[in-house]
C-alpha cells in the first residue's frame, strides 16, 4: 500500500477498508466500512473514473462515513459503508460484466459484513448481477434489483416542502422556483414532482441534451451548470456531484433554501456555517437524501408494498422539521442539529428509535 493511501486511511477514523485490484480491467476496488455498531456496513457501489487512485479511496471513505450518519439520522439499524470501483476509463460490456462478477466474489468473501445497492455509475441490472442470490445487495425483489432513485426523489420533495414551511411559512410549491442541478436517476423524478406541484422548475446538467429534453416534457427552463449558483431561485437542489457548497459558490448563491439529493454537498462543515450566516436554510444532505436507503432498509425487513415504503420515506419531512426547529432555537445551522440527532442514535445500544 502506498504511503498516500495509508495516510488517508489512518486519518479517517472508520473501522476498516478492503482494497482489491482487478487486474483484467485495471480497476481498484475500495470498500470502506465506517461504523457497524448498529448493523452491517451498508451503502451503495459507485463506479467512476478518477484523476488518481487516491481520489477513489477518499470518495469511498467520505461516502462511507456519510452513510453512518444517514442511517443514524433516520434511526435505522444499519452501519455506514460504501464501495467505489475506480475504473481507469470506460469499459466495454464484457469487461464491465467481468468486473462486476469479480466484485461479487469479493463481497461473498466478506461474509455479510458489507451490503450494497445502486449508486452513481451503477444500475439495478449491475447490482442484480453482483448479487446472484447471495443476499449482499439491498432492494432485490424476485431476483431483480429495485431502483432507489424515485424513493430518494420523494424524500427530497417532502424535504423541500419542510424547508419552505420553515423558511417561508408554507410548504406550498405553487409559484416557487426550484433549480434542480443534475437530471439523473433522482433529479429527473424530483423535477417531475416539483412541476406537478406547481413549482417553476429550472434545470442544469452537464448533459444539455438531457436537460432540454426533460424541460420540454415538464415545461421547465434550462440554465448552464456554470450559472446555477447565481440563478435567483427559492430553492437550489443539488442532485449531482458533491462539494458544490464551498467557499467559491456559497457567496454567489441567490436562493433561500438549499435542499437536494447529492451526497457530501459541503466541501467542509464550515460551509454550513457560511450558509447560515447568509440566511440560507440548509437541509442536511444525509437526512433529505435518505429516501432510497429508508425504502431499501424496510425492504430488507420484509416490507414490499410501495404505499407503505413511501409512507416511511415521507417521514423525512417531520424529521427535518424537528432539525430546523432545534437549529433555530440554538441559532445554528441545521448541520449541527442533524449531527446531534445522528450521534444520539449512535450512542444508544437499543437500535432504532421508537
Amino acid at each position: 500500500m502506498s504511503d498516500t493511501l495509508r495516510d488517508h486511511i489512518e486519518a479517517w477514523g472508520g473501522e476498516s477498508v478492503v482494497i482489491s485490484y482487478d487486474s483484467p480491467t485495471g480497476t481498484w476496488m475500495f470498500i470502506a466500512l465506517h461504523d457497524t455498531r448498529h448493523g452491517p456496513a451498508t451503502g451503495g457501489t459507485r463506479m467512476k473514473t478518477y484523476p488518481a487512485i487516491e481520489d477513489g479511496l477518499v470518495d469511498a471513505l467520505r461516502l462511507g462515513e456519510g452513510m453512518t450518519y444517514k442511517w443514524a439520522g433516520v434511526g435505522m439499524p444499519f452501519g455506514g459503508g460504501k464501495a467505489v470501483l475506480a475504473t481507469p476509463g470506460p469499459l466495454d460490456d464484457d469487461a464491465r460484466n467481468g468486473l462486476l462478477d469479480r466484485y461479487g466474489e469479493l463481497l461473498v468473501s466478506l461474509r455479510g459484513s458489507f451490503r450494497t445497492g445502486v449508486d452513481m455509475g451503477t444500475n439495478p441490472e449491475d447490482l442484480a448481477r453482483v448479487d446472484r442470490g447471495v443476499g449482499t445487495v439491498m432492494g432485490i425483489v424476485d431476483g431483480h434489483s429495485q431502483d432507489p432513485g424515485p424513493y430518494t426523489a420523494l424524500g427530497v420533495f417532502v424535504g423541500i416542502q419542510a424547508a419552505l414551511s420553515q423558511k417561508l411559512g408554507s410548504p406550498s410549491l405553487t409559484g416557487r422556483s426550484v433549480l434542480v442541478e443534475g437530471v439523473g436517476d433522482v433529479g429527473r423524478p424530483l423535477a417531475e414532482m416539483l412541476s406537478e406541484a406547481g413549482a417553476a422548475v429550472i434545470l442544469a446538467d452537464i448533459d444539455p441534451g438531457a436537460a432540454k429534453a426533460l424541460a420540454r416534457r415538464i415545461g421547465a427552463e434550462v440554465v448552464a451548470p456554470a450559472d446555477s449558483h447565481e440563478t435567483p431561485v427559492d430553492v437550489y437542489a443539488p442532485c449531482a456531484v458533491g462539494a458544490t457548497l464551498n467557499p467559491d459558490t456559497v457567496p454567489r448563491l441567490r436562493c433561500g433554501v438549499v435542499a437536494g439529493s447529492a451526497n457530501n454537498q459541503l466541501l467542509t462543515p464550515a460551509d454550513a456555517d457560511a450558509l447560515h450566516e447568509r440566511g440560507i436554510l440548509y437541509a442536511p444532505d444525509y437526512i433529505i437524501n435518505a429516501g432510497g436507503a429508508i425504502a431499501f432498509g424496510h425492504m430488507a425487513g420484509g416490507m414490499d408494498a410501495r404505499s407503505e415504503l413511501e409512507a416511511e420515506v415521507r417521514k423525512i419531512g417531520p424529521t427535518l422539521t424537528g432539525i430546523f426547529v432545534e437549529a433555530a432555537v440554538a441559532g445554528q445551522s441545521p448541520f449541527h442539529a442533524a449531527k446531534r440527532l445522528a450521534e444520539r442514535f449512535l450512542d444508544t445500544e437499543r437500535g432504532p428509535r421508537e
